[in-house]
């Protein structure tokens, strides 16, 4: 079910399905972006690190949440606004399974289309630990179009419409 801008409260919460990480994941993501620090890719390097091993890419986690949480909701996303405050707090590992928790934590309608949303997204791996962390900025699709009216004390009204298939708008006293 598609989730609309005026199905969204704030406090409402998700968790995802879990995926694992493969070093096929990392070399892949290495190859699409070019970043081929031996940090991911070379194990015999990364053993002097202190993680003991290769890590993946931070923005991997980072496109593996965004993939998760398209799902959870599946909101009817117009435009990814701005992430803020993200915070890479663990290294993931090949063999970690990861999941997302999706908090709605404020809206605000932005025009007549749609809805702000400002999520709290937390990439959480298998034994429970926060792995990243931030705020995420979306404009969600509002059900119904509106317009603005002033009522009798001069202040602005959401007045919806529906558009039907042919286009045309009608408001909803007249549909």
């Amino acid at each position: 079910m598609t989730v609309h801008f005026e199905d969204l409260s704030v406090g409402d919460c998700w968790t995802s399905r879990a995926r694992t990480i493969t070093e096929t994941d990392i070399v892949n993501f290495a190859g699409l972006t070019g970043d081929y620090d031996p940090l991911h890719v070379d194990h015999e390097f990364a053993k002097s690190t202190p993680f003991g091993r290769p890590i993946a890419h931070g923005m991997l986690g980072l496109s593996l949440l965004t993939g998760l949480g398209s799902h959870c909701p599946a909101a009817n996303t117009l435009a990814f606004v701005a992430i803020r405050d993200w915070r890479f707090l663990l290294p993931v590992f090949v063999g970690d399974t990861v999941h997302i928790v999706n908090e709605v934590v404020e809206t605000n309608q932005n025009g007549r289309r749609a809805g702000q949303v400002i999520w709290k997204r937390q990439l959480i791996n298998q034994k429970g630990d926060v792995v990243q962390s931030g705020i995420l900025e979306t404009l969600v699709a509002m059900r119904e179009v509106g317009r603005r009216r002033r009522d009798a004390q001069g202040e602005s009204v959401h007045e919806p419409q529906i558009i039907s298939l042919r286009g045309k708008r009608s408001s909803k006293a007249a549909a």
